[in-house]
């Protein structure tokens, strides 16, 4: 299926016409009964007095649930509760839609992955949501609350703006800053041949980007096949960002890079992945050098993915559902990182049942390099996998077959969690960042001394300090993703901590530039965070 991938190439499309807000029709009558009869009106409506005057203009009302980005649940409750926003509303494209579903359809089409659809395309998305614009809106958040716009990869990061825009430093070796070239940056440069291109997300693996718009196309630049490096040579170096043509006929809305292969999920939710096949790897029969796009089905026939995170010889896939999530897995399963109770690779997805008997219902997932995590809504973090350094949090290092609730952090509600090779983090509803794991290449954000790191004990959750005071709260969190040991000439891993305020933070390896700071000479990792100076808005 065609789909438009750039503002150039998209051509003319169906205008989508809003709800505006109506003015309210000169009145005749005297000024002073006009002003009495506006007050009243403004004040209770036709209802009796002390009541809201929703009834007095829709329109208003409208705008407000559609401007103000309400959470899901919230248009829901407010059908589920209130008869004026459960009867219908009279609004286009349907009057018999009631105020909540016409504003969720509003805020669907303001984004370009629904705006760009064909009509027919829109209603197959919104039946396989669960029939209604509300259940396509909560898919859509969904997927927007698990975008990767900071990314701390393997010798260089990316960071992408509220405004689309694409900074990159570190190494580059292999031209993955993007910039035309193969020197290293040491402080956020922006990558000015995608000006004008609005970038929504980013994924970073060794040597390689890629950056995806948001209008579904994928540029690609660094190790230029996007495969293990053996198979690589000089001449894939890309050091401007390419569109990845064989993607074309996808809109795709997040891509993820493991060590061996690269995934992407379209717009429709479904899951594409290039590279490492055969059985009992990703499902599909093809050549390890293969650069074309597979689809991955079986189980996840019908399924609509919300989002996609890749360790490094696996991928977890949150499924979307009306009544809950659910995660399937797919790929190595030594240590137990796909979570099905045994250590048996899977070639093609499945589902971790254990979550269920839970009663875990999953909002976001982290593939470690080699461990996994995931977020419930309820604020509880589950780990599973190799449980090398304690990056588990279960106070041991012994590895876990099944999801396992972190007691440790019983008494935190968790709203994001990052992995990495043996490192977690977990951010919580006030601010504060835990951490457990690995402390080694101090990028686990502990800022005693490297002796009193070796003696320490880091196999339960910490309160980062170094984060609590710089008196900000903690949004997100990225650490590097990626084996050490096959990046080492990048030097130590790192970690970005972005807070509530729009400031980034960098602390754990920095001789390439990758912490967007210039460290001091012979130093090679910043123990405390330092400011990386861009500004994000």
């Amino acid at each position: 299926m065609q789909c438009p991938m750039d503002a150039a190439a998209s051509g003319t499309s169906p205008v989508m016409q809003f709800h505006g807000i109506v003015d309210e029709p000169p009145s005749h009558s005297s000024p002073l009964h006009t002003a009495l009869e506006r007050s009243q009106r403004h004040c209770y409506g036709h209802e009796t007095p002390g009541e809201f005057p929703l009834a007095v203009s829709p329109s208003i009302v409208l705008h407000v649930l559609s401007t103000c980005e309400l959470d899901p649940k919230d248009l829901a409750a407010l059908e589920a509760t209130c008869t004026f926003f459960s009867k219908p509303a009279n609004f286009e494209p349907n009057f018999a839609l009631s105020l909540p579903e016409v504003a969720a359809f509003d805020m669907c089409h303001k984004r370009p992955m629904v705006k760009l659809m064909a009509q027919q395309e829109r209603e197959q998305l919104k039946q396989r949501c669960g029939g209604s614009w509300k259940l396509v809106f909560k898919y859509i958040v969904a997927r927007e609350r698990n975008y990767s716009r900071i990314v701390a990869g393997p010798g260089h990061s990316i960071v992408v703006t509220t405004k689309g825009d694409a900074y990159s430093f570190g190494a580059n070796c292999w031209g993955q800053l993007g910039l035309g070239d193969t020197e290293d940056r040491f402080k956020p440069c922006l990558i000015r041949s995608l000006q004008g291109i609005k970038i929504t997300q980013a994924a970073v693996g060794s040597r390689q980007t890629m950056l995806v718009s948001d209008t579904g196309s994928v540029y690609a630049f660094g190790k230029g096949s996007f495969v293990w490096e053996e198979l690589s040579d000089a001449a894939d170096h890309i050091t401007t960002p390419k569109i990845v043509e064989s993607l074309k006929g996808v809109f795709v809305v997040q891509a993820a890079i493991g060590g061996y292969f690269s995934a992407f999920l379209s717009r429709e939710g479904q899951v594409y992945t290039i590279s490492w096949g055969r059985t009992e790897r990703l499902g599909h029969s093809s050549d390890p050098s293969d650069v074309e796009p597979r689809l991955l089905s079986g189980p996840l026939e019908g399924v609509l993915v919300a989002q996609i995170s890749a360790g490094n010889c696996y991928l977890l896939m949150l499924a979307y559902q009306p009544t809950g999530m659910s995660v399937y897995s797919v790929g190595c399963g030594l240590g137990g990182k796909l979570g099905h109770g045994c250590k048996n690779n899977k070639g093609t997805p499945k589902l971790i049942e254990h979550l269920l008997t839970l009663s875990f219902n999953p909002v976001s997932v982290a593939a470690g390099t080699w461990h996994a995590a995931a977020l419930g809504d309820d604020g509880r973090v589950c780990t599973w996998g190799w449980g090398h350094t304690g990056c588990l949090g279960h106070g041991d290092e012994e590895y876990r077959v099944l999801p396992t609730v972190v007691q440790g952090l019983s008494n935190v509600k968790a709203v994001h969690v990052s992995t990495g090779e043996y490192t977690t983090f977990v951010v919580s509803d006030n601010g504060d960042t835990y951490s457990f794991g690995s402390a080694e290449s101090l990028n686990i954000g502990f800022q005693e001394d490297e002796e009193a790191a070796d003696d320490a004990d880091f196999s339960t959750p910490s309160l980062v300090e170094s984060l609590k005071v710089l008196n900000d709260k903690a949004v997100q969190i990225s650490t590097t993703n990626s084996s050490y040991w096959l990046n080492s000439e990048m030097g130590y891993p790192h970690t970005f901590a972005l807070m509530e305020s729009g400031k980034l933070y960098a602390f754990g390896g920095g001789i390439k530039g990758q912490l967007g700071v210039k460290l001091s000479e012979g130093q090679e990792r910043a123990q405390n965070p330092e400011r990386v100076p861009i500004d994000l808005c």
